[in-house]
């Protein structure tokens, strides 16, 4: 049986795999916050036979070998953190980070989550919470009484009342070692992984993290015409990967028509 029915089913596999990636990219370009994913190939095993610098017929050192490769597989996928572009929304309680750095929220049984979704509100506990009603942590709460509220670019969240000005609590950023390594729990959420390494805390601001820019939220990072390449260029892969196999398989019908 040829190797090459192997390699191109191996080739169309990964070819889907870069297809369904790019279509989630394209479904989501106008998700807040949303980071694009990256989707990365490596070759499988070579079956090696002689090996380069083996001895030659003529007892000399081959400068080359014979390897053949098995196809390709796909070793994972990447999230690209570049910033979206951020989009003036006039709502108080929306917040986009300017920089790096992810919101921390909590849910009720206590589970930890991190997004860079600033599309938040406020409860009816007047705290600051997510657009699923996850609590924003440090919890932040705006008393029913304030006649306006700010949240300044290193995260001091303080409010008016009575032509006072008071201070609310501090908003802060969380940091990882590898934020490709956070594991995507959908809702624009992630999830702490071994990959990750452990959260680094910090004001907005602070050397490493990004400021906070009130009514704002940060759109999605998405290149359309990037994705709309890399589309094209899956499906004529997938095509080639096709005509491959039809070639091995119109080399065989050949063999048997041989012997007839």
């Amino acid at each position: 049986m040829l190797k090459a029915f192997y390699s191109s089913a191996t080739g169309m596999r990964a070819q889907e795999l870069l297809i369904d990636n790019t279509a989630n990219n394209l479904a989501n370009v106008n998700t807040t916050a949303f980071k694009r994913s990256h989707i990365n190939f490596a070759d499988l095993m070579y079956e090696v036979q002689p090996a380069p610098g083996a001895l030659s017929a003529t007892g000399q050192v081959a400068p080359i070998g014979t390897q053949i490769g098995n196809g390709t597989r796909a070793v994972g996928t990447t999230k690209v953190n570049t910033m979206g572009v951020l989009t003036e929304t006039g709502i108080d309680t929306h917040l986009a980070i300017e920089g790096d750095g992810f919101f921390k929220v909590t849910f009720p049984n206590g589970d930890i989550r991190y997004t860079r979704d600033g599309n938040f509100t406020l409860n009816d506990q007047r705290q600051l919470v997510t657009a699923d009603g996850l609590l924003v942590e440090p919890a932040i709460t705006i008393p029913i009484e304030a006649e306006s509220f700010t949240i300044s670019p290193d995260g001091a969240v303080s409010f008016l009342q009575n032509g006072a000005s008071t201070i609310a609590g501090q908003i802060q950023l969380f940091r990882f070692p590898n934020p490709a390594g956070l594991e995507n729990k959908g809702n624009n959420l992630y999830a702490l992984t071994g990959a990750s390494g452990a959260e680094l805390a910090g004001n907005p601001r602070d050397l490493g993290f990004g400021a906070l820019r009130q009514r704002f939220v940060e759109g999605s990072n998405v290149e359309v015409v990037s994705e709309l390449v890399s589309l094209i260029t899956a499906q004529r892969a997938y095509e080639i990967n096709s005509r491959a196999i039809r070639a091995g398989d119109e080399m065989l019908s050949n063999t048997g028509q041989l012997v007839r």
